[in-house]
């Protein structure tokens, strides 16, 4: 089988998103980029499948440019994740993308739940690129616009919130893109707690800056 390394990887990291409760049962997807066939395009997890009943022929290849209705990717043979559009649009427009991992996660779903970015109330959001964490405007899962309002959101950022949805993370590899998924649920968990004690102290843009220039490779293996 083509690529068997990256798909192999693939049902590692879902498997992953079950034992670390960053996603239950199906709930959310992974991808990574890759080659299959001279075509650039991205590996993929099936819809719908437990993870930990995949193997890996069930991983899906589509290239950057393919796209089909529901009913076409069955006829096809395919069944990607339903939300295979932002993956797509995120490794067209993010060329340091090389691995991304949405999830469900519980403090993450919650804050999103508020449609509001995180301010810089922890200098550990600078992990996802900015001075804030910014939450995707809500959309139909799956949808064009779901993903527009993803991309919009992950503007000078490695990872954003998605509102009444979850998050969605991407790295230079899956365990880059994995770890800034676990960071990004553990912010929203502080931040939780944070606002249960009244309005949180915002590091101020100056700060935060200083902050940027420190962690550029923190975490970079």
């Amino acid at each position: 089988m083509n690529n068997l390394k990256e798909r192999q990887e693939v049902i590692e990291y879902s498997i992953k998103l079950n034992t670390t409760n960053l996603s239950p049962l199906r709930s959310g997807n992974i991808s990574v980029r890759g080659i299959e066939d001279g075509i650039e395009g991205f590996f993929i997890t099936p819809s719908g499948k437990k993870y930990e009943t995949l193997k890996p022929e069930d991983i899906v290849f589509l290239s950057l440019s393919e796209e089909k209705d529901f009913l076409s990717w069955f006829n096809s043979g395919k069944n990607p994740s339903s939300e295979w559009r932002f993956h797509q649009d995120i490794y067209k427009n993010k060329r340091t993308a090389h691995a991304i991992v949405h999830t469900h996660s519980p403090h993450a779903s919650a804050v999103s739940s508020h449609g509001k970015s995180i301010p810089a109330f922890h200098y550990m959001i600078a992990l996802a690129g900015g001075d804030d964490i910014k939450c995707a405007k809500y959309a139909t899962f799956g949808t064009r616009e779901l993903s527009q309002n993803i991309i919009n959101a992950l503007e000078k950022r490695k990872a954003c919130l998605m509102s009444n949805h979850g998050q969605v993370a991407f790295g230079y590899n899956l365990k880059q893109a994995f770890e800034l998924a676990q960071e990004v649920e553990n912010i929203c968990q502080q931040y939780i707690i944070a606002l249960k004690l009244g309005k949180p102290k915002i590091l101020s843009f100056a700060e935060m800056e200083k902050i940027l220039d420190k962690v550029k490779n923190y975490k970079s293996g």
